[in-house]
């Protein structure tokens, strides 16, 4: 069957099983062919489907004529009485994954943000994209996740990221777009061989197809076992870390041991994912297993890698975003309002209780909030001794690499509150003002 509304509701009917009927289609339009073609074909279809439809037009601001693109857009939209968002995106080209790269994720965070509940986000990427996406990620040295290339469904925001066209060749694109007079635009960075993709479309690919013509169909095929055998590691993986995580996810240095080697990899790999970060490459992985796994239980190592770290404690092993590089700085605060406490680390604010707290007598007086520098004492007991901060956090068991972020609250130059954890017994009242750190980072 070639591609038109029946073979694409085929397939949006197969996806549904999987991912539950959609409540409504909301259309990725670049006003390239593919776009364009999906756009028009679910817009001939609309009173099959039944689904209301909007379409979406990422405007990265790369190119003089970028401008002209929404334009385009617009009167595309307007023919065929389709409503249309454009959305502006600011791409970091600073970015160390390279222009293309910062330019999709500045593009599926603002994607992201629109696709609500029930929502399906389509793209038109086809046989042919999928067959570049593979090779791409061949020549990056990517696993079996890397060479399932692109996923037809998976969760984007609060709903579906969904590629119908998968299996369907960009000539059929093209012959749908001749057969109905369907207009589109053309980006002239697809001609720029400086970029991979490019390159690919452009030189490699037509020499691969001229010496095996069904190359395309064959690295598509491919890329969907690669997907089965990621789906199989992946439940390897989730068998493996059940009995070694807790609730916060922290996983068990002493059974991950227990592992294989390859599982081991392999559980990494899948708990940063979980954890929503990018997996470690092959070279951060072996340093994880050489100096986090295998390091006697009072190391501290650590592992950084773009867009992620590992960490090790009482034998646990922790894998998260990356932290920021700086401590809290001192703020003065009244407590009237909540106060950020910079990226990660959440905010702080003051509750009325009728319990026991904070002297509201001090807070009126006015707080300072500070990071902790070493050397701070607090007393925790009327009649008891005063107590290293240091020692209380080493028997809390919080977090070596967190100590340094805890917010400090002063009243003047005496320690009165650690975070939401202590008050000083002279700084105690009932009823009092109850520190709350929401959003509060783990710190134990």
């Amino acid at each position: 069957m070639s591609f038109g509304p029946a073979s694409l509701l085929e397939t949006l009917g197969r996806l549904e099983q999987i991912a539950g009927p959609a409540k409504r289609y909301i259309i990725a339009l670049s006003g390239g062919p593919d776009s364009t073609v999906l756009a028009d074909t679910l817009c001939r279809s609309a009173g099959e489907h039944g689904k209301p439809l909007l379409a979406v037009h990422v405007d990265h601001g790369l190119q003089p004529e970028s401008a002209a693109f929404a334009t385009f857009c617009q009167g595309f939209c307007s023919e065929r009485s389709l409503d249309l968002e454009c959305l502006g995106v600011d791409v970091d080209r600073a970015s160390g994954g390279g222009l293309e790269a910062a330019a999709r994720e500045a593009r599926y965070d603002a994607l992201a943000a629109l696709v609500g509940e029930g929502d399906w986000l389509i793209s038109a990427h086809h046989r042919d994209d999928q067959a570049e996406t593979l090779l791409l990620n061949l020549l990056r040295g990517s696993g079996p996740l890397g060479i399932a290339a692109m996923a037809p469904l998976r969760t984007l925001g609060a709903g579906w990221l969904v590629r119908p066209l998968l299996d369907v060749p960009r000539s059929e694109l093209l012959q749908y777009a001749e057969q109905h007079a369907v207009a589109s635009c053309m980006d002239s960075s697809n001609d720029d061989l400086r970029f991979d993709r490019n390159f690919l479309r452009r030189d490699i690919l037509p020499r691969i197809a001229d010496r095996w013509p069904g190359a395309a169909r064959s690295l598509a095929r491919s890329a969907a076992l690669a997907r089965d055998a990621a789906e199989l590691l992946d439940a390897l993986a989730d068998i493996d870390l059940e009995p070694l995580l807790d609730a916060s996810e922290r996983c068990a240095i002493d059974g991950l041991r227990r592992l294989s080697a390859s599982r081991q990899r392999n559980a990494i790999r899948r708990l940063a994912r979980r954890r929503g970060i990018a997996p470690p490459a092959a070279t951060h992985l072996a340093e994880i297993m050489a100096s986090l796994v295998t390091a006697r239980e009072d190391a501290a190592p650590e592992v950084s890698w773009p867009g992620g770290e590992a960490r090790r404690f009482r034998n646990r092993l922790y894998l998260m975003p990356p932290l920021p590089a700086a401590a809290i700085d001192d703020f003065a605060w009244s407590g009237a309002e909540p106060l950020s406490l910079g990226p990660q680390l959440g905010t702080l604010s003051l509750e009325t209780v009728e319990d026991e707290g904070l002297d509201a007598e001090l807070v009126s007086a006015g707080l300072t909030v500070r990071p902790r520098r070493g050397g701070e004492r607090i007393r925790l007991e009327s009649h008891g001794p005063t107590r290293k901060l240091k020692k209380l956090l080493n028997e809390r068991g919080i977090l070596p690499w967190m100590r340094d972020r805890l917010p400090l609250l002063y009243s003047e130059d005496r320690l009165v509150a650690v975070a939401d954890l202590w008050v000083a017994a002279d700084a105690r009242a009932r009823p009092g003002c109850r520190v709350r750190w929401r959003e509060r980072p783990v710190i134990d």
